[in-house]
């Protein structure tokens, strides 16, 4: 604003500067004999140079005099108990304690008590829009459900950074801080509002960000996880929503998919997590898995360890014998879940992370005529290194690389007719189809080039995952 009126008044100040017209030629000459007035002191017209109450020398408090002068630079009845150094002997509130410093510095100087000054330069006047700010806060968290609670503020660094200086030259010494008092100030305000609700420094149910410039305030509700192992029993859902190819998932889908946005209706994410959601009222979910399997591949035996991670919930107390019905009921034999147990985000980092040992039951057609000690050649894979190259199915998503999966063991072969079925273990990351049919010789050793035939995969189950 100062550079804007500095540079309308040079416009003013230049005007007709070097022109033809000169601009003071309607000026009428003074008689050098008249009379001429009294100079003008230049201090009066400047009164930018007199020394302001904040350049003034003064005592810090708790001396009387530094009191006064704190009073006489605006301090509000807060900021003149936090800074004022004097002890509040029967706990009152910071305004009524800072209320009665003013009233005795009053009785000193009876002359304070006319100063009326705009706003508090220590803190803005930021204090008297606690309540306002409360009030925001509770409609913000409205009917969400939460027992713990962590507070954040935005404080402008220009006010920080003033209020820091004015508080070590004016303030006693070890006078508390102007964002710790405001925070102070509006958590207790809060509490009593909130009676059954604990203030955390971490992990809270709710975090509540305050930002004292626009007194807006924003609620982050925490996540709710929860942990289970689920068995996949139909061969078309895929673990997780898979969007439209058509459509891409926007909302409102296309004819494709018929308005829902999605390559195919269910996912083990929307069978668990939607009826989570719902009761929760929460606002979408996340799956997290211990791998995946291919959308026609069944999860059998213990199943899959999984967490669910439910966004924005605004309840989070829930019945899980209720919520086991009612995710079978409407999983229709789809999947199968046997219990659910609160879980953190931590592990799922821990479920990423492991890389567990899988055992898989799988069925394939075998071209011309299988070799009478075929058996026998199966079972030579146990203990074998396998070297993978990217499949092509999955070469769009994946790196193409070389990946070296170890077979742990082979067990159960069963032969009929031209049809060879086996029980493999393998370790974690193993293409446990192209182990089969070689995709084009990617892999090797494969079952297709042990016996010599081509081999085309009929079916593949995941039959336990060796973890915990």
């Amino acid at each position: 604003m100062v550079e804007e009126d500095q540079d309308e008044w040079m416009s003013y100040a230049t005007a007709g500067y070097g022109g033809a017209v000169d601009p003071w030629d309607d000026l009428v000459p003074v008689d050098s004999e008249e009379e001429q007035e009294d100079p003008i002191d230049d201090d009066d017209l400047f009164e930018d140079d007199m020394p302001s109450l904040r350049d003034l020398d003064a005592p810090p408090c708790p001396a009387p005099m530094g009191i006064r002068h704190v009073i006489r630079l605006g301090c509000c009845n807060f900021c003149l108990s936090r800074i004022g150094g004097r002890l509040n002997s029967d706990s009152s509130p910071p305004e009524i304690h800072g209320s009665r410093i003013r009233e005795e510095a009053i009785s000193r100087d009876p002359s304070i008590a006319e100063i009326d000054e705009n706003y508090c330069p220590f803190c803005e006047d930021l204090f008297q829009d606690i309540d306002n700010i409360v009030i925001r806060i509770l409609r913000e968290i409205g009917d969400v459900e939460f027992s713990t609670l962590q507070m954040g503020y935005h404080i402008s660094k220009e006010l920080i950074e003033e209020e820091d200086s004015l508080r070590k030259r004016f303030g006693a010494r070890g006078a508390h801080p102007l964002k710790a008092s405001f925070a102070g100030a509006v958590e207790t305000a809060l509490k009593e509002k909130l009676d059954e609700v604990e203030m955390v420094k971490e992990i809270p149910d709710v975090m509540i960000l305050v930002d004292s410039l626009t007194l807006r305030v924003k609620a982050e509700i925490r996540p709710v996880f929860y942990y289970g192992r689920y068995r996949k029993l139909a061969k078309d859902v895929p673990q997780t929503r898979w969007p439209c190819r058509a459509c891409k998932g926007r909302d409102g889908g296309c004819d494709s998919c018929e308005g829902t946005g999605l390559q195919y209706p269910d996912s083990v994410q929307d069978l668990i997590g939607e009826p989570i959601r719902e009761a929760l009222s929460a606002e979408d979910t996340s799956f997290h898995g211990m791998g995946r399997e291919d959308i026609d591949v069944r999860c059998l035996g213990r199943g899959r360890p999984f967490v669910v991670e439910v966004k924005k919930p605004r309840i989070r107390t829930i019945d899980f014998e209720q919520i086991l019905k009612l995710i079978s009921s409407r999983a229709d034999g789809k999947i199968e879940l046997d219990a659910l147990r609160p879980s953190n985000r931590s592990e799922i980092a821990r479920i990423k992370e492991t890389k567990a040992e899988k055992s898989y039951r799988i069925r394939f057609h075998v071209d011309g005529e299988i070799p009478d000690d075929s058996e026998s050649r199966i079972h030579e894979l146990a203990g074998v290194i396998l070297e993978q190259r990217t499949p092509k199915r999955v070469a769009h998503r994946r790196s193409d690389l070389v990946r070296k999966r170890q077979v742990i063991s082979v067990e159960n072969v069963l032969i009929e007719d031209n049809e060879i079925q086996f029980d493999v273990r393998c370790q974690s990351g193993t293409y446990v189809k192209e182990m089969v049919h070689s995709d084009d010789g990617r892999t090797t050793p494969s079952v297709a080039e042990i016996l010599e035939s081509e081999c085309t995969v009929l079916w593949l189950d995941v039959i336990d995952i060796h973890a915990e």
